[in-house]
This record gives structure tokens, C-alpha cells and sequence, in this order.
């Protein structure tokens, strides 16, 4: 990245098993210095709900993780995780992120209920597969990356191609 460039955090959500942290991990991989956080440990807890007040604890623990990478001046900063597709939760995150003059890229990965229960069988999931967070609406900005029929090489193809247009 040039130095004129803005720092880039780049956001990846869906439904669990469309394949957002093997994609994210490649693209990571990717991008010389880069820093990847998994969201989804900070709001591991048993029961699950995204309703429990206690998760906006989870929140601030994602928000501190992503000030800390652009504030090291990490040029690419990746987060993936399923519950910044809600955009209330995904606001109260970037608003506490205390770094300043970055660019931010959300991409909602999303494929077909077939692919999603095939995904989640071969995973070995022992949970029932659920529709609820791949049929949730995108938020608006995102870039909406159909994974059916791709392999995890030409997802990350396409969203390099959009990565490094950003910004220019």
C-alpha cells in the first residue's frame, strides 16, 4: 500500500458456514502487513443469544482488538464475524474504534440454503442448520459476494479486486 493510501478494515459477515473464515483467512494471508481478528470468539458464550445484553461486552472487546491493529498501523485490518451483519451491533463497534482516517469495506458472503446445509454437514456441526442469519438483509454499503459454485480462491479473487480498487 502506497503511502498517500488510507488504511483499509475490511469486515466479513454471513451466516455461519458460508465460508467467512476460511476466506478471510486467505485473504489475510494475502496482504502484506495485515492483522485478522475472528469476532466471533469475543461473543462466545453458552447459552447464545443475540438478544443478551452481556454481548455488547463482546462489543468493546472487538472494538479494542481492531484500535489496537490500525492504531500499529497495520495498512490492512481484517474482521470476520456473524453479528456485524446486524448494523446496529456493527455502528456501536466502529464507533468505539479510537483510530482515525481509515477506510472501511463490509462484504456479506451468502449462498443458496442447499449449499449452506452442505457446508454445515461437512463442518460436522451437531446443530441444527439454521436459515436465520443467511436470509438477514446485507447492510446497505456491503458488497454482497455469492459463494455458490466458487471455490474459496475465486471469492478471494473477487474481493481482492475490490480491496485494492478501494480508495484509489
Amino acid at each position: 500500500m502506497s503511502k498517500k493510501s488510507k488504511q483499509k478494515l475490511i469486515i466479513v459477515t454471513g451466516s455461519p458456514c458460508v465460508g467467512k473464515t476460511t476466506v478471510t483467512e486467505q485473504l489475510f494471508a494475502s496482504y502484506e502487513n495485515s492483522a485478522f481478528f475472528d469476532g466471533d470468539w469475543a461473543w462466545c458464550v453458552n447459552p447464545f443469544s443475540i438478544d443478551d445484553t452481556r454481548l455488547r461486552n463482546g462489543d468493546k472487546t472487538v472494538s479494542f482488538a481492531l484500535s489496537t491493529y490500525l492504531n500499529s498501523n497495520f495498512d490492512y485490518v481484517f474482521l470476520s464475524s456473524v453479528v456485524v451483519i446486524d448494523k446496529a451491533i456493527r455502528e456501536a463497534i466502529l464507533q468505539d474504534v479510537t483510530a482515525k482516517n481509515y477506510l472501511v469495506l463490509g462484504f456479506t458472503l451468502t449462498c443458496s440454503e442447499d449449499t449452506l446445509m452442505e457446508r454445515h454437514k461437512k463442518r460436522g456441526d451437531k446443530n441444527e442448520c439454521s436459515f436465520y442469519w443467511l436470509h438477514l438483509n446485507p447492510i446497505q454499503s456491503d458488497y454482497v459476494i455469492d459463494t455458490d459454485n466458487k471455490s474459496i480462491q475465486q471469492i478471494v479473487d473477487e474481493m481482492k479486486f475490490i480491496i485494492d480498487k478501494a480508495g484509489e
